[in-house]
């Protein structure tokens, strides 16, 4: 029994992480996917309309990408500064994506991307410099 728990522990630590970053904190909705290695990305108007149906425009781009979010390890939303309506409706969205699906949720702020490089993200989670849960929103 302990050898299988082993193994199983070592088969978490080595599992490919997907990786989903939401920022609304600008003048667009940006969703990013992190998978095998490969990234997309989708944009959409950050407006009331698109803040009322967020949780559908993120289940459509993971669909459109033969993912669902039980696929999914991190969800990274960008706490700002940046524009108050964009932060609340992502933060809001994605606390309760992970809060559901038991997804590792983490903040980054928005000088800590440049030209949407949202690699730099997974850099600093690989670097251990974003805290899990920890949001601070920042309007």
């Amino acid at each position: 029994m302990l050898l299988s728990a082993n193994a199983l522990k070592l088969k978490k630590k080595f599992k490919k992480m997907n990786n989903l970053i939401i920022d609304a904190a600008d003048n667009k909705i940006f969703f990013t996917i992190m998978v095998n290695d490969k990234s997309y990305t989708s944009e959409f108007i950050n407006n009331r309309e698109n803040f009322d149906k967020l949780t559908i425009l993120i289940v459509k781009f993971l669909e459109n990408h033969e993912l669902n979010l039980t696929n999914i390890s991190n969800i990274f939303v960008n706490q700002g500064p940046g524009k108050f309506s964009g932060i609340r409706a992502s933060l809001s969205t994605a606390k309760a994506l992970c809060f559901v699906n038991k997804i590792d949720l983490y903040g980054f702020n928005s000088d800590q991307i440049v030209d949407k490089n949202y690699g730099e993200i997974i850099d600093l989670f690989n670097k251990g410099l974003l805290i899990k849960n920890l949001i601070k929103p920042q309007y």
